[in-house]
């Protein structure tokens, strides 16, 4: 048996493991406590209030300045690293969901994995210290590094037009409720169901707008070769203060980031995630 194979079963083995399971419903609520903090950073500028921006920095520094912060900040870590695990397991071996051997399917999982490992990184570069730059800059400074380059601009647009598909995806998906596909509904029960789909909806097209926005700035940076165009999180959450609805708009938009929340900790309870089994 080849070395390559002895890892494959390794993996397969691991995701089936109750504990890789455990440990991915910690993931998927230190997502959706991450998702709660944003939302109130960003109910607090919408209302005219000061404190860290609204973004993943944001919400770090604030788990990290209470106490028992640094053990939380330490399970976040373990739930994303094992977030991004389980995607790669559901990228090689599809997902519990209709079509989830797709290609397409298996390609989100992969991206998702990459997201996930990220935020692990970010978070746990966070706890040793290292706190970084803030969404807003990160995206700027990133932005100017790739327009800087042959054909960098190009490939911003590229990014941009990825991340604003994603984001309408999104959007899609919760109007047409494909999120319960991903849910253990036989066990749910029709009051939770009911309680479910509503925080579903809302959150994860509050998600969606939030993405579309960020990759429109990020195109129109990249349109008028201007990097400090592009926006991070907390940026284009401030952009929707700035629209006829004013400081509501944000309010309105924050709330749905907090719902996302709510919804990341139930589906934390419900998630299906074993990946299916491969063809023998």
């Amino acid at each position: 048996m080849s070395v390559a194979t002895d890892t494959s079963n390794g993996l397969e083995q691991a995701a089936g493991h109750p504990w890789f399971h455990a440990m991915s419903r910690v993931g998927l609520i230190a997502r959706g406590f991450l998702y709660l903090l944003i939302g109130w950073l960003a109910l607090r500028v919408a209302f005219g209030g000061s404190g860290p921006e609204a973004d993943r920095k944001g919400a770090l520094q604030i788990v990290a300045d209470k106490p028992g912060g640094q053990l939380i900040l330490a399970l976040m870590v373990a739930g994303f690293a094992a977030l991004a695990l389980w995607q790669c397991a559901e990228a090689a071996y599809g997902r519990p969901v209709p079509d989830g051997d797709a290609p397409t399917k298996r390609l989100a999982s992969a991206g998702r994995a990459l997201v996930y490992a990220a935020g692990c990184a970010a978070t746990l570069a966070f706890q040793f210290g290292y706190q970084g730059k803030s969404s807003d800059q990160q995206s700027k400074t990133l932005t100017a590094r790739l327009m800087g380059q042959p054909g960098g601009r190009w490939l911003v647009l590229a990014i941009a037009a990825a991340v604003v598909v994603w984001g309408a995806v999104v959007i899609v998906n919760a109007a047409r409720r494909t999120f319960m596909d991903e849910l253990e509904t036989a066990r749910m029960g029709r009051l939770a169901q009911r309680a479910v789909q509503p925080f579903g909806v809302i959150g994860n097209t509050s998600r969606g707008l939030v993405a579309a926005a960020v990759g429109a700035f990020l195109a129109y940076a990249a349109l008028t070769f201007q990097p400090d165009k592009a926006k991070g999180l907390d940026g284009a959450l401030r952009e929707f203060a700035t629209t006829p609805a004013g400081p509501w708009g944000l309010a309105a938009l924050a709330a749905g980031v907090l719902t996302f929340g709510l919804y990341s900790l139930s589906e934390a309870h419900y998630r299906k995630l074993n990946p299916t089994t491969r063809p023998t």
